[in-house]
């Protein structure tokens, strides 16, 4: 059997739930849509175990896998945020059995899985289209996603390569772009000290603007949750709706800025938990005009991309293009 033959496992792991599938990577969609599993991480002593009990769930063999982890990868080694899973590249393939295993970071799945994505997967935010390019053609992305933190990433395609950047861009000092922003730095800055993006844009952030902007109204908003200040903010709770504003606002601003510094002209992806559940919010919200707010780059940053990514599997998307690029790798090495 050849390594075109095999099924590769694919892997999104995050601080809650491990999602596995299959990837066939002599498909042009190597991802197997009907082999997607999820299982809470807590139910597991470790990734290996986890994967083991997929394969025999869907009675399936592999001897290779890419595994996309939320944390860093350090060499052999990743550690999950959120969980205390501490993940070594070679144990885990040696309990699998595998001859090849990568650990990415999840933003560079994320990154990754632009290469797959098709129009029908993304919802355009503001007034510049997305048209894919054509194959070979060279193209820079950006990639930015708020869920329990803030992820960061780009992809450039070079030579029908796919070059996936994995950043910690989250964690950037946050710019406050107009007076009520830099009261809300100086609030976040008595709790946090240095306050980063992340402070602000991803669930917990929604609580500290919250906070931040009730504060400013002498208000004490009690301890919430992210959900309580979206659900505060539908049934028309005037510091909760302010909330949601400036938290657009601003991932607009980051989401432009990230464009600038990678010179991504070519589109940013809005990925990350919150993503979807705030699109209705981020469609008729501050986002794209500060997006495009860029001073002199103004009129260049109002032709650029922002795409909602309403793929509910992109990770395993990403991880199977991955697995895909790599074969083909390897198909170069043995030709």
């Amino acid at each position: 059997m050849t390594l075109q033959n095999q099924p590769v496992l694919v892997a999104d792991i995050g601080g809650t739930n491990a999602r596995f599938a299959l990837a066939d990577t002599s498909l042009d969609a190597p991802l197997q849509q009907d082999s997607i599993r999820e299982f809470a991480v807590a139910e597991f002593p470790s990734l290996g175990e986890a994967a083991q009990h997929y394969l025999e769930q869907v009675g399936a063999q592999a001897t290779r896998g890419v595994f996309a982890v939320a944390g860093r990868v350090d060499g052999d080694e990743a550690r999950i945020t959120n969980h205390p899973w501490v993940i070594s590249r070679s144990r885990t393939a040696h309990m699998l059995g595998f001859d090849e295993l990568h650990l990415i970071n999840d933003f560079a799945a994320q990154a990754m899985a632009i290469s797959l994505l098709q129009p029908q997967d993304v919802v355009q935010v503001g007034g510049a289209a997305w048209v894919p390019g054509k194959p070979g053609q060279p193209r820079n992305y950006a990639v930015i996603g708020p869920g329990t933190g803030l992820g960061v990433g780009g992809l450039i395609l070079r030579h029908g390569r796919c070059y996936p950047l994995e950043t910690e861009g989250g964690h950037v000092s946050f710019p406050p772009g107009t007076p009520e922003e830099i009261r809300i730095l100086e609030i976040l800055s008595e709790q946090f000290g240095r306050v980063s993006n992340e402070r602000l844009i991803c669930g917990p952030g929604l609580v500290n603007i919250h906070r931040a902007v009730c504060e400013m109204a002498d208000i004490d908003p009690g301890q919430l949750q992210p959900v309580d200040v979206t659900a505060r903010a539908l049934h028309g709770d005037p510091q909760a709706m302010r909330t949601v504003d400036v938290f657009c606002a601003v991932f607009g601003a980051i989401a432009g800025d990230l464009v600038l510094m990678q010179g991504a002209w070519d589109g940013v992806f809005l990925t990350g938990g919150l993503t979807p559940k705030m699109l209705d919010s981020l469609q008729h919200s501050g986002f794209r005009q500060r997006f495009e707010h860029k001073g002199r780059f103004s009129s260049i940053m109002a032709r650029v991309p922002s795409l909602a990514v309403m793929h509910p599997h992109a990770g395993l998307l990403g991880s199977a293009a991955y697995a895909a690029d790599v074969e083909r790798d390897l198909e170069g090495i043995n030709a």
